[in-house]
């Protein structure tokens, strides 16, 4: 008295329908994860893509007010900028600028939109480089003239 063939094939039914519906979940789960992943990283792709600006003055004429010179950035992206010491970073010749010899004139560049940078430093006469790293590490170097 034991299982007829029927019953047998029955049970393995059954197991290979279990152990299916187990590999789909996987699948499924694996197929998820890399969906969530690649929408991720196309969101930060957008946001670096649409983050931009440009350093648009004379390089042979840079104002001196004071002992500050005057810089002006544009944002040429898609989105506001926000300009603090703390989201753009300032170098010239490859020697980063303190965060207090530097300010922007206003809090956040509008798309299309101009301000100013202020650099205290003390320059030599000649060529100099001016490196402005901003949000999503996107950077701008502007030689220029003193």
């Amino acid at each position: 008295m034991g299982f007829s063939l029927t019953g047998t094939h029955v049970i393995f039914f059954v197991a290979a329908i279990i152990v299916a519906g187990m590999v789909s979940g996987v699948f499924i789960a694996i197929t998820m994860n890399v969906t969530t992943s690649l929408s991720n990283r196309g969101d930060r792709v957008t946001e670096q893509l649409n983050t931009d600006f440009d350093i648009i003055n004379d390089p042979n004429i840079i104002p001196l007010i004071g002992s500050y010179y005057i810089f002006y950035l544009k944002n040429i992206g898609g989105i506001r900028l926000t300009t603090t010491n703390q989201t753009f970073q300032v170098f010239i010749d490859g020697e980063l600028i303190g965060s207090s010899q530097y300010y922007f004139g206003n809090t956040s560049i509008p798309t299309d939109g101009v301000t100013t940078l202020y650099v205290n430093t003390t320059l030599t006469s000649g060529d100099h480089t001016l490196r402005v790293v901003g949000p999503q590490a996107v950077d701008k170097d502007f030689p220029f003239m003193k």
